[in-house]
Order: C-alpha cells, then structure tokens, then sequence
C-alpha cells in the first residue's frame, strides 16, 4: 500500500545512510577494497534520522480560522510538501545510484559467498527492512505514487477551497443591505407606477373634456351641413345671417375678407348676444404690422369693456353679458382721440385723448372672435369672444346719435361704407358657424 511522505521517507534515508556509512568506513582503511572486504547494510531506527529528515509540518486541526483560511493553509503547507518531496526524490535517485553501482561491486567481488553471506546477515535477526522493496526502482515507483497521491488530494482541496469561497453564505449585514436595497426600489417603482397611473387618469379626462367640445362643434357643423342639404339655409338677405362661437377656445373665430383704408375718423356697430363670464372676450380687433392693437374691442376677465386704438386704453361703461341681443355702436376721431360709446341706440360715454392724430393704418387683417398678438394669429383662448354676432358694419366717419338711434331700433337699414356685413365677405373658421338670422326679431323675443 502506499506510504505517506512522512512515514516512508525516514526509514528509506536511514537505510541509504547506514550504507553511505559502512562503505565509508570500509574505504578509510586502505585505498581499495581488499578481496574479503564487503559492506555491511544496517537498519537505523526513525529517532536516528529524525534531525536530518525533519517532518512536514502537520496543520493543526479545530483552530480558530474560518473554514475558507483553514483550507488556504492546507494547500500552502501541502504544496510546500510537495516541492520538498521533488527534491528529496531527486537526492534519492543519485544515493540510489551510488548504492546500486556499490552493490554491484558488493556482490561482483565475493560471489555467491558475498551473496550468501549478505543473506545470512540478514538472516540472523538483522533483516528490520523486510518491509523495503529490495529494487531500488521499486522504491521510486512507490514514491511516484505517493506524490501522484498528494497532488490528487491537493487538487481536492483546490476545487472544494473555490467551491466554498463561491456559494458561501453572505455575511448578515450585507444580507441585510441587499434587502434595504431591494425595498427601496419596489417603494420607488410602486411610487413611480402610481405617478404614472395619476397622469394617465389627468390626460383621460382632459382627452374627455376636449372630445365632448369637439364633438358639440362637430354635431352644430352636422346641423348646419343637413339644413344646407335641405335648402332651408338660403339668407333672405346677404346681411340677414349671424356668426356663431360657442366655445372659448384659440381655434373659433371669423374673418373679414376685406381690409380697412386710412382712417382719421371711423364709427363701429354691431349686434351681439353672449353670456360669458368672467368676460365676453373679444368681439374684434384689426392688426396690423407693427401693431397687433390698432384697433380692440375686448371685455376680459372681471375689467371693464375696453377699447384700445394704437395699443392705448379707454374703458366703455357698457354692460352687454347678460345673454341678451345687444346694439353697439362706437365712434373714433384722430382729432383730440375723442370717442363714444352706444348701447342699444343710446349713448352711455364719452370721452378723448384717445390716441390723439393718430392714423388709422391701412392693409391689416380683420378678425372676429379673438385678439391677436401678430397680425392674423397667435390667438389667446381667454381672450376669445363666447356668443354669437351680426350686422358688423364700419363707416370711414362718426355717424350721427340719431343715425345709430335709427339702426338700433331696425327702422334704418345702413350697411358700413368700408366694411359691410354681406355673407360673400365674411369666412369663419375652427368650428365657428353661419346661422340665417333677422336680429331685429330675435331681440324682440328677448325683450
């Protein structure tokens, strides 16, 4: 069976040292051997040898180390076992040559009686090697294996050392932070999800509240579109027609074809109806380049109705949001920027300093509906008119109070000399409608 390092290696360098000393000693007598001479090979004991062949250390077993350290340990001393063997393997063979070649001689110089004589030497109770092989090749087949062995069982040790160190288990506190970890990003991801889940129900009702209003446009368009399938749509008249906005949006609005002239004097009537708050928004208003604010008429918010001429204020005490048909009428003259107001054929304020020699410039663009911040667009839904209008007329000069008397009480029939309402010059767009309509008989069922 095969022997450890520790439990072979010993014996076997007594042994060869018991014969390095017996030939050594035959050899100090004369210079050659004498033809009765011969060697004598004895058996040390393992105390004898133990200072020249120390053992390998032996890894002390239940020591405080952890498991992993403990295994580290055993491979460094295993491996330093191993090297040490290589070497003491490589001494070996060159001591078992000498010996093979000075047994040689042994048995070459006395023949059988040397032979037999080394026989019976170990016969007479000397034979304590009968556990040796007796060719010294044995010896080092033997010792190949033993270190084949140790090499194998290093390799082991290797192998269960990187397992260990691979599925150890985690230490608790980083057990512990891994999991506050993993809470926090479940607590993060559930907040996200339901951020998430709040905006989607925002967009679903915003997207509801937007389809409802386009919807109401679409199905008024509907309306209009089977009237004119019907033939019933057909004006009376070219001016006897309305124009409808019913939502406050910055899409509904109507524009006038025709643009305005020089002005240094103008007069504006118009009916409307609307009960919008806070605010009717803006009935008109003509921009032109360099000036959104030429000329605005607008009620915005909890102010006052406004009129604005180069972007300069005057505040109008009209009161028109209560749902009902209503007249208006304002007049405008560069000289001393003097203005009046009119509701329902009577006057309710005057007043000057209304952008003063002041010009009216020409070429702009006229909208109904909305305020523009650029000429023809960049419209503000707050600011957009919410009702319906009609008979927009504007004259290049003031009209007289009992011109716009007469208008008022539809008992004069006066379209605007620059700009009168007649269908063919009048687009609406976004949704805004053309409705048949005799404003003086609708006012009277408001009455």
């Amino acid at each position: 069976s095969a022997r450890s390092p520790a439990g072979m290696l010993p014996v076997v360098t007594g042994l060869l040292l018991a014969v390095a000393a017996g030939a050594r000693g035959s050899a100090s007598g004369t210079q050659e051997s004498p033809p009765g001479s011969r060697f004598v090979c004895t058996s040390l004991p393992l105390e004898a040898t133990s200072a020249g062949c120390p053992l390998p250390p032996v890894p002390m077993q239940g020591g405080a180390l952890p498991p992993e350290e403990e295994l580290k340990a055993t491979v460094l001393q295993l491996r330093e076992t191993v090297l040490q063997q290589k070497e003491t393997i490589g001494s070996q063979r060159e001591a078992i040559r000498e010996l093979t070649g000075k047994l040689s001689r042994c048995e070459s110089a006395d023949g059988k009686s040397a032979t037999g004589t080394w026989r019976n030497e170990l016969g007479k109770g000397k034979d304590t090697m009968g556990d040796l092989p007796r060719d010294p090749a044995q010896v080092i087949d033997q010792l190949s294996r033993t270190m084949q062995t140790l090499k194998d069982r290093l390799e082991s040790l290797e192998h269960q050392l990187r397992a260990n160190v691979s599925y150890a288990a985690l230490p608790n506190d980083l057990r512990e932070m891994l999991q506050r970890r993993l809470g926090d990003l479940e607590r993060q991801l559930l907040s996200k999800v339901a951020e998430l889940e709040d905006e989607k129900s925002l967009l679903h009702n915003e997207t509801s509240a937007h389809r409802q209003k386009t919807e109401t446009a679409l199905n008024a368009l509907l309306e209009r579109v089977s009237e004119l399938e019907k033939g019933n749509l057909a004006f009376k008249s070219p001016d006897e027609f309305k124009v409808s906005l019913p939502l406050r949006t910055n899409y509904l609005y109507g524009k006038i074809k025709k643009t305005l002239p020089e002005l240094y004097a103008f007069t504006v009537c118009l009916w409307l109806r609307s009960s919008a708050s806070p605010g009717i928004g803006t009935p008109f208003s003509y921009a032109v380049p360099g000036q959104a604010n030429e000329i605005v008429l607008i009620e915005w918010g909890n102010n006052p109705i406004e009129l604005l001429i180069n972007d300069k204020v005057a505040q109008l005490p009209l009161f028109i949001s209560d749902g009902k048909w209503h007249h208006v009428c304002i007049t405008w003259t560069t000289r001393d920027g003097m203005w009046e107001a009119f509701q329902d054929g009577e006057k309710l304020g005057t007043g000057e300093n209304l952008a003063p020699w002041h010009p009216i410039k020409p070429g702009g663009v006229l909208i109904l509906g909305q305020e523009q911040d650029t000429v023809g667009g960049r419209f503000d839904a707050t600011q957009a008119f919410v009702g319906e209008m009609s008979q927009f007329n504007i004259w290049d000069r003031v009209l007289k109070a009992e011109d716009i008397m007469n208008i008022a009480n539809c008992s004069t029939n006066m379209p605007g000399n620059i700009i009168p309402w007649v269908d063919n010059n009048v687009d609406v767009f976004g949704g805004a409608t053309k409705w048949p309509v005799e404003t003086c008989e609708e006012r009277l069922l408001d009455l």
